[in-house]
């Protein structure tokens, strides 16, 4: 999908807001979700999405829903690193296929990194549900 691809309001994360589909949430308000990456790239890999916001990507989102959007990320990763105390903290964001974006909804990653782990490849191997329910806890524990 190119960068002009048309919002389809059934794509993965849309059926996610709606509840049509289970995710692992860490945070949720009006404006944004916050849950874990079934495809991980290191331990505590978690995704912020706008819930109002009908954007593909970066470029077709509204500066005033960016903004909210960005102090959600930043919260939120705030709350990673507090429960995971990684030695850095990753932040991306993909738009279009031949960058990577895989879900065509705007999204942001927060990837913690560890020194002593390696990162996997972006929307790669699954991840053990259970692992990801405690990871959530940590975060949302820490989130307050």
């Amino acid at each position: 999908m190119s960068l002009d691809t048309a919002y389809d309001p059934d794509n993965i994360f849309a059926r996610i807001i709606r509840g049509e589909l289970p995710a692992i949430s860490v945070y949720d308000d009006d404006d944004a979700l916050a849950f874990m990456d079934i495809f991980p790239q290191t331990r505590g890999h978690t995704l912020v999405i706008p819930k109002k916001a009908r954007a593909t990507n970066f470029f077709d989102a509204d500066v005033a829903d960016l903004s909210v959007l960005i102090a959600r990320v930043q919260h939120v990763a705030r709350g990673v690193r507090k429960a995971l105390k990684p030695d850095g903290v990753r932040l991306a964001q993909f738009n279009g296929a031949a960058a990577g974006q895989t879900v065509f909804h705007l999204h942001f990653h927060i990837i913690p990194v560890f020194e002593s782990e390696g990162l996997k490849r972006h929307a790669g191997e699954k991840a053990d549900m259970a692992e990801l329910e405690a990871l959530a806890g940590r975060i949302r524990a820490a989130l307050g």
